[in-house]
């Protein structure tokens, strides 16, 4: 007599496919694209999620910010390659002026719903104003802010938007969200290999246009990573503010990682 396997509830399917939401081409860059490239080269699925077009961030007066959106979306599109991505969505809507409205979390809740992400990695939504030499991008907090309310609760809750729905996007609970914190008020950090950092700052180097010391990229990047390392015990590692919604989940990928307040 044999017997059906049964399919695994979605949560509880091992962790392969992750999401990133951001403002603008470089964000996740800079923040988690160490995480990302260890993410790729064990197989995962990786998504980017740019939310505007990044159409201002330049001192360059000779370019328009229809050229300057080309440049930087295939800025962001030579950094996917670097990093193995599945692809990006880009949102388009307009640099400097995003804010966490429902149109912007529909759209974000489209796209979880489209990949079904087992973890997604958003900006910080709150400003810190402990540095003295940086204040924050509102568009970055608008971007994270949106994130996690598409997370929870509109991509989880089916009725949010039936309209998603009558396009074959069905409700999604994501696993785990994870919060970009530069190290600073983490509670994990994700151990990193040096071909992880290596493909990090080639992504970095892929943002020509915002890179005023790109000479300087490959000891920023290493820098930071490192001395997060150092909470881990590990080489190099990247800090997040880590938030498990799928109760009593431990995920497989738990390799080299370490959390302040609850190890896997």
């Amino acid at each position: 007599m044999t017997t059906e396997s049964q399919p695994v509830p979605p949560e509880q399917e091992e962790h392969s496919r992750a999401m990133v939401v951001f403002a603008h081409p470089d964000d996740a860059d800079w923040g988690c694209s160490g995480t990302v490239a260890k993410w790729c080269r064990l197989g995962w699925e990786v998504v980017y999620v740019m939310c505007t077009d990044g159409s201002k961030g330049t001192e360059d007066r000779s370019l328009t910010a229809t050229q300057l959106s080309q440049i930087r979306k295939q800025e962001q599109t030579d950094a996917g390659r670097v990093l193995g991505l599945k692809s990006i969505e880009f949102l388009d809507f307009p640099d400097g002026y995003l804010e966490p409205t429902i149109t912007l979390r529909r759209e974000i809740v489209r796209v979880i719903r489209k990949h079904r992400p087992h973890i997604l990695i958003t900006t910080n939504p709150t400003r810190d104003l402990s540095h003295s030499n940086y204040i924050g991008h509102p568009d970055h907090f608008a971007a994270g802010e949106a994130a996690l309310s598409a997370v929870f609760p509109s991509a989880r809750d089916h009725l949010w938007d039936e309209s998603l729905l009558s396009q074959g996007l069905d409700s999604w609970k994501v696993h785990e969200v994870w919060v970009m914190m530069f190290g600073e008020g983490s509670s994990h950090w994700n151990a990193l290999e040096e071909e992880d950092v290596e493909k990090a700052i080639g992504a970095i180097k892929s943002h020509a246009s915002q890179l005023d010391e790109p000479e300087n990229v490959d000891k920023w990047m290493r820098r930071w990573r490192s001395e997060n390392g150092k909470n881990i015990d590990a080489p190099f590692a990247e800090g997040f503010k880590r938030f498990q919604l799928v109760p009593g989940f431990t995920p497989d990928d738990d390799e080299n990682q370490g959390d302040d307040e609850d190890s896997d």
